[in-house]
């Protein structure tokens, strides 16, 4: 079990490990915020369901899920010469590697199943960046209410909240980091290398080869 999918399992405990440090440090800077301004603490319960902690998660994995869809749908028919994380520039130096196995079933099925499980990932990304972009939403918009009040302003509505420039401020200093993270890994894999890593050419590959 480990050897087959260990990459999945550590990877699951360090998101598990980082969440619980993202909960834990930020229900007790809410609740420093909450003294200062003379107000209820929220126990751990009341926090998870806050708009701190539910705008601040899901403001990263909208723009992680952004990152990654764009990256799937970017590379199907977008080319680098040298790097790694780029298709061959011809359809001629490409292979298709497909493991010995069953069909999956929307293959053998054919019709709209196949063209669905052909863009299924695409599909995927897309309906998880619409889940977080409106959970960090609703979660923004909740905090910006309760600091509202706190301050005895107007609060804001939903709808406000949408188009106004603290919104969007945490939507793009989030995106264009995950977009740097993309261009930095496509453009260090036509020079750089990690021995034995599936992300890496071979280190005696040349710079200009691309793809794996």
């Amino acid at each position: 079990m480990w050897k087959r999918n260990g990459l999945s399992i550590v990877l699951l405990l360090l998101l598990i490990a980082s969440l619980l440090g993202q909960v834990w440090s930020g229900f007790l800077t809410h609740n420093d915020e909450l003294r200062e301004a003379h107000r209820p603490i929220l126990d751990v319960w009341g926090y998870l369901h806050s708009g701190h902690f539910v705008s601040a998660t899901f403001e990263n994995w909208e723009s992680e899920f952004l990152q990654m869809g764009m990256y799937v749908l970017l590379t199907v028919s977008l080319r680098q010469k040298g790097s790694a994380e780029s298709r061959p520039l011809s359809e001629s130096e490409e292979e298709e590697r497909v493991e010995e196995g069953p069909t999956p079933w929307p293959v053998r099925k054919g019709g709209i199943w196949k063209m669905l499980y052909g863009h299924s990932l695409a599909i995927a990304f897309t309906l998880l960046f619409v889940v977080s972009f409106s959970l960090h939403l609703a979660g923004s918009w909740r905090s910006e209410v309760d600091e509202s009040v706190s301050k005895s302003l107007p609060a804001p509505t939903l709808l406000d909240h949408l188009f106004s420039s603290s919104f969007w401020f945490e939507s793009f200093q989030n995106w264009q980091s995950e977009f740097l993270a993309v261009l930095a890994l496509v453009v260090l894999t036509i020079f750089l290398r990690q021995k034995d890593s599936p992300q890496s050419k071979p280190l005696a590959a040349p710079h200009s080869q691309t793809g794996d």
